[in-house]
């Protein structure tokens, strides 16, 4: 006998209060001056790089919050070609609560090949067109989203933000980010604005009011129809994220009838180049497929799903998102909510 997981009898009144305190916050941001909250800390050159061609584009999607350097580095050097230094610039929701205000810049400043690194703290959605902010963006040639809460990253949907951090991809420079920075670098993104949704609850039900997405807000060349997850193994994700897959397919969110979920663990992180080919650094990710719609995907009811195919790949492991393999992976079903092995170790059906 299947029970409904335990602390969410009550979502529905907190999802009332999420809605009267959104809209509360809504009255309170229209009120207050354009860009007060924005705040800007520059480190390294004062002044910009200035060169007309790049080599990237190139990515880095972290498994938590804090730069991983040999990613980083990798990004650094696809980009500048080799030679020369570059402009990064970090976002931030929120200011850390202790230490360093500026600790991906902290790290990122180590690195050789980093001309400045400048952090802004963007705290509401008008913050979003702050034009010093958008000029530092548009001048950088890496933009990093910190830690934090995804659902503010996606709230700047529609700001001058979000596409002047195209624009950077698209001169040939880069994104990353981690924990919600990894979250919203993806092309389907698990929002969170309603809360954060466990691996028995979206199981039971893959319709749950605490899974939200947000489309349309980056789609990075090589990296379609693909959902992040973060803190993978450690916050045992794995069943979200297939629900998040099987929610994808069954509400035609992606363009091919398939959906790729990229879950990294902490500490770990994938640096994808301009070819798409992605490389494994600091700790395990995981690639979840699901390649046809869910036999049962239904609200109120427990998810049923057979055959994902899932990649472990371990640190120094490479998955090509240009041509995304057809080998190498291990099949795990969802029956009533259950899976039916551990979902995260398998013996590959063929090898690559």
């Amino acid at each position: 006998m299947h029970f409904r997981p335990s602390g969410r009898l009550a979502a529905p009144l907190t999802c009332l209060a999420t809605s009267l305190a959104v809209l509360l916050s809504a009255s309170l941001y229209a009120a207050e001056p354009a860009h007060a909250s924005a705040k800007r800390v520059r480190l390294g050159s004062t002044s910009d790089v200035s060169r007309t061609a790049w080599s990237g584009p190139a990515f880095t999607m972290n498994g938590s919050g804090g730069v991983v350097p040999a990613t980083m580095t990798k990004a650094i050097n696809e980009i500048r070609g080799g030679t020369g230094s570059l402009d990064v610039v970090v976002i931030a929701a929120s200011a850390p609560t202790s230490g360093s205000q500026t600790p991906e810049c902290d790290a990122t400043m180590g690195l050789a090949g980093v001309n400045s690194c400048t952090t802004w703290t963007l705290t509401t959605r008008n913050d979003g067109n702050n034009s010093q902010a958008n000029t530092d963006i548009r001048n950088a040639e890496f933009v990093y989203f910190a830690g934090g809460n995804q659902c503010k990253y996606a709230d700047w949907k529609g700001t001058s933000l979000q596409n002047s951090v195209k624009s950077v991809v698209a001169k040939g420079g880069g994104s990353g980010g981690g924990s919600a920075g990894h979250h919203i670098n993806s092309a389907i993104v698990y929002d969170a604005c309603q809360g954060s949704v466990t691996s028995d609850e979206a199981l039971y039900d893959p319709y749950d009011p605490y899974i939200t997405f947000t489309t349309g807000m980056f789609n990075w060349p090589n990296y379609a129809n693909t959902i992040n997850d973060s803190h993978f193994q450690e916050r045992d994700r794995m069943g979200r994220t297939m629900a998040f897959v099987a929610r994808a397919l069954e509400d035609g969110l992606t363009t091919n009838g398939a959906a790729w979920g990229v879950g990294v663990n902490e500490g770990g992180s994938v640096f994808i180049d301009k070819n798409g080919k992605g490389t494994v650094s600091g700790a395990d990710t995981f690639v979840v497929l699901g390649d046809h719609r869910p036999e049962v995907a239904d609200p109120d009811d427990w998810l049923t799903y057979y055959d994902y195919k899932i990649w472990r790949l371990r640190p120094g492991a490479t998955y090509d998102f240009k041509n995304r393999p057809n080998c190498g992976y291990y099949l795990r079903s969802i029956v009533d909510g259950v899976p039916d092995n551990s979902l995260y170790s398998g013996t590959p059906v063929s090898s690559c």
